[in-house]
């Protein structure tokens, strides 16, 4: 199976094998931790971005509350094992959290550009925004190669979206800046405008049964 892995600017080659109890057992630890990190992240950026009117600071906040439901979608299909029914329910669901992110993130960010909306500067908003560009690649490489051993389109899917908050966190952090030093109050909602299609395109392809590996690997013949 070969799978993404951005941080080394190539693709991981695993040989799929029997998956162990304790590939299971790391799945499910990562995604317990994904769902602990994400619960604080979502309270800080929301209440942050509340107080700063930071639509994408809010958007970044409601992402980590999505992610806790794909993070709990992840546990429920784990608990079943290798394969099995859950796991094309799960990238199903998984595939829906993205499209619900989507709608959410286009909606506000377009709301706020239409009404001119300017956010007050956030330094929480950007001390979280630095956090989370650390934690959430080295989360998503472990859980693309745990769901490498498992086989697992539902954890790889997952995989993806915690790295679109790493993303997300590259564009907010964009944005908080060039308002806080710049100005530029409309850098917010188009930062979190730029996501949309990214975030869509995952949404659909996990809800016709894909990742973003397969429309690689079929490109490439």
């Amino acid at each position: 199976m070969r799978i993404h892995d951005p941080a080394d600017g190539g693709f991981l080659t695993v040989e799929p094998a029997p998956a162990l109890p304790s590939d299971l057992r790391s799945g499910r630890r990562l995604e317990y931790f994904t769902l602990a990190w994400n619960l604080t992240e979502a309270a800080v950026a929301v209440s942050a971005g509340a107080i700063a009117g930071s639509i994408a600071l809010v958007g970044f906040g409601v992402d980590s509350s999505i992610e806790c439901l794909s993070g709990a979608i992840l546990l429920w299909r784990l608990q079943s094992g290798v394969g099995g029914r859950r796991e094309a329910s799960a990238l199903k669901l998984v595939g829906v959290s993205f499209l619900v992110l989507a709608a959410y993130v286009a909606f506000e960010a377009a709301k706020t550009l239409l009404d001119r909306e300017p956010p007050q500067a956030s330094a929480v908003g950007i001390a979280l925004a630095c956090a989370s560009l650390v934690v959430m690649p080295l989360l998503a490489r472990a859980k693309r190669r745990v769901a490498a051993r498992l086989d697992s389109r539902a954890l790889q899917a997952d995989s993806r979206q915690t790295e679109l908050c790493a993303y997300l966190s590259a564009i907010l952090l964009g944005g908080l800046v060039l308002n806080t030093f710049a100005g530029w109050w409309w850098a917010d909602p188009v930062a979190a405008l730029i996501m949309v299609p990214i975030i869509a395109r995952e949404g659909i392809g996990a809800l016709r049964g894909e990742t973003c590996e397969d429309c690689r690997l079929d490109a490439r013949g």
